[in-house]
């Protein structure tokens, strides 16, 4: 089955090499050249995968993702930028895009993630042959990502439900920061550890009743983090 991608992207020339390419994985492209007309067709439309620059007219890319996180928060999204800065690859992390490139970019490389992208929000549905997972007061639906506590649903980013789901199924193994990374993230990420606490500290924001005395997630001091196998 072919996907629906969006790409929001002012230079008409990349869109249409990009285009060209993710035709070539039996993808359904779409395009806009605006920022704010791109946000618009994505929430008016259903799409696999959301390839945004960064810098738009109308509204940037981070924005758009941003606000992408609370519409569509299980749909991956790739940002496609020429600013090469830490600090910008930090920030789309942070917002929430699961995946970062830097132009000029292989076309090799971008089809690569791309179908790493759609592979692994095929795949993260089921866990070790599991499809709910049990801990305590919270359950975990691999097949419908979603997580409810004393039957409340949690709302959670694609990057916080895979985080989640990978720790509590494997409770009491410890994940250093980079190991993290590479499985969740998908690729690696060297010197960008605090963008996995970042994400740990607002998924406990979301899950643990005590902040200071966490129940679920826990750390391993010097090493990393991991969930409580007494649950």
């Amino acid at each position: 089955m072919s996907k629906r991608v969006l790409i929001v992207e002012d230079d008409s020339n990349i869109a249409e090499l990009l285009e060209l390419h993710l035709k070539d994985l039996d993808c359904e492209v779409t395009i806009a050249g605006d920022g704010l007309d791109g946000y618009q067709i994505a929430i008016a439309e259903s799409f696999d995968l959301y390839l945004l620059d960064v810098m738009l007219p109308g509204m940037d890319g981070l924005e758009i993702c941003r606000r992408l996180r609370h519409e569509r928060p299980n749909v991956p999204i790739l940002m496609l930028t020429a600013r090469s800065e830490e600090i910008d690859k930090v920030l789309g992390l942070e917002t929430g895009a699961d995946d970062y490139m830097t132009k000029p970019f292989s076309i090799r490389e971008l089809q690569a993630r791309v179908k790493g992208l759609f592979r692994r929000t095929n795949t993260m549905a089921e866990v070790d042959g599991k499809t709910i997972l049990t801990r305590h007061e919270m359950l975990i639906d691999l097949d419908k990502r979603k997580v409810t506590m004393k039957g409340v649903r949690l709302e959670l980013t694609p990057k916080e439900f895979e985080l989640l789901s990978l720790l509590a199924s494997h409770p009491g193994t410890t994940y250093s920061r980079q190991r993290l990374l590479n499985l969740v993230w998908g690729y690696e990420y060297e010197g960008y550890e605090h963008t996995v606490n970042s994400h740990i500290n607002r998924l406990r924001v979301k899950v643990e009743a005590d902040l200071n005395d966490p129940k679920y997630i826990l750390t391993t001091w010097g090493v990393g983090y991991r969930f409580n196998d007494q649950m």
